[in-house]
């Protein structure tokens, strides 16, 4: 029996279906009904383990629920953080964060890493070679700041994302779309500038992105929140249900 995944973001839910640490397949909602959407999703197929990791704490009436929909519930928000013991990482860090991490000491073994994650926020993490935990920064993401710009400023657009990114602003819009991309830009390599030798992860929303303005090699590793949630589940089944 499958195993399924869901990550209850900040601004979307995520979910897939795995085997072991293999991801299958995967969903994507933006909405407020996260409950009836996962419920939807178990509707045919009830699995294994359910492991939900939320950046709000789920109620009890919700673990309940979601308790229903399988054989063993797994949580992982900032009251349930046992999950996360084990893995010699700080209390401090998110979930998503964490997931991360567990994801990149799998696929990058023995490998120092910096690790960035674009997508309300920009969090850059460091591993190193022997996996330990260096620390990291946290900054307002891409679409955070374009927001921000025009919500607390009375004279400048709401700009989304440019396509093509001036070198150069010749207008209020080009100089908005120019300031954020080459403020991150010059972020990420100031980063991978501190640590030369590490191999450099992009993952998250705008990783692609980003990956695309980037003159340096980069690993574009989609879905690392969640196959960093299948190394916890499995870990999981190996401890307490085999």
């Amino acid at each position: 029996m499958p195993n399924l995944l869901v990550e209850i973001g900040n601004t979307a839910l995520k979910a897939a279906w795995c085997e072991g640490t293999t991801l299958g397949k995967t969903y994507r909602y933006q909405g407020e009904k996260t409950m009836e959407y996962i419920l939807s999703i178990t509707e045919k197929e009830k699995p294994e383990v359910l492991c939900v990791a939320s950046a709000r704490d789920l109620t009890e009436q919700e673990e309940k629920l979601l308790g229903g929909e399988c054989r063993h519930l797994v949580v992982l928000d900032r009251v349930h953080t046992a999950p996360l013991l084990g893995y010699s990482l700080p209390e401090y860090l998110s979930y998503d964060r964490a997931a991360v991490l567990i994801a990149a000491r799998y696929l990058f073994k023995e490998k120092p890493c910096s690790i960035f994650d674009f997508g309300t926020t920009l969090t850059v993490d460091f591993l190193d070679a022997q996996g330990r935990y260096c620390g990291g920064m946290i900054s307002p993401g891409c679409r955070t700041r374009f927001k921000s710009l025009g919500r607390y400023s009375k004279s400048l657009p709401v700009v989304n994302t440019p396509e093509t990114v001036p070198a150069i602003g010749t207008s209020v819009q080009s100089a908005v779309e120019a300031g954020v991309i080459s403020g991150i830009m010059f972020e990420i390599e100031g980063y991978i500038g501190r640590y030369p030798e590490n191999i450099v992860i992009f993952t998250g929303g705008d990783a692609v992105y980003f990956a695309r303005q980037m003159k340096y090699s980069v690993f574009v590793v989609p879905n690392m929140v969640l196959m960093g949630l299948a190394i916890m589940t499995e870990d999981y089944v190996r401890k307490h249900i085999q």
